[in-house]
């Protein structure tokens, strides 16, 4: 079965920075649009970023400066470069990809467990 797995969360002052990373695994034929989302307590899951399986991004506008996503198709492993991190980026962060698992497969939308990242002084 296809897993997401995530890691790279944590601990960091308003400023800094951090790479969460997100590999696929098992039975997958190909991955197509990939992105990170995150919950905060008491809100809804928001889209954070975005990235097509040819490199194509975007972003929501509170990260755009600061956050990269970016793949590595060989390695089916998505990534989040965050930066000049702010207390309001407090949130679970979900990688989340849409797959085949076989050619002539429909496709599916699967999620990570979810990583912690808390921005704090």
């Amino acid at each position: 079965q296809v897993q997401l797995v995530e890691s790279g969360g944590g601990l960091v002052q308003p400023g800094g920075s951090l790479r969460l990373s997100c590999i696929a695994s098992g039975r997958i034929s190909s991955v197509y649009d990939m992105g990170w989302y995150r919950q905060a307590p008491g809100k809804q899951r928001e889209l954070v970023a975005t990235i097509t399986m040819g490199g194509s991004t975007n972003y929501v506008d509170s990260v755009k400066g600061r956050f990269t996503i970016s793949r590595d198709n060989a390695k089916k492993t998505m990534y989040l470069q965050m930066n000049s991190l702010k207390p309001e980026d407090t949130a679970v962060y979900y990688c989340s990809a849409e797959l085949r698992s076989t050619a002539w497969g429909p496709k599916y939308n699967y999620w990570g467990q979810g990583t912690q990242v808390t921005v704090s002084s």
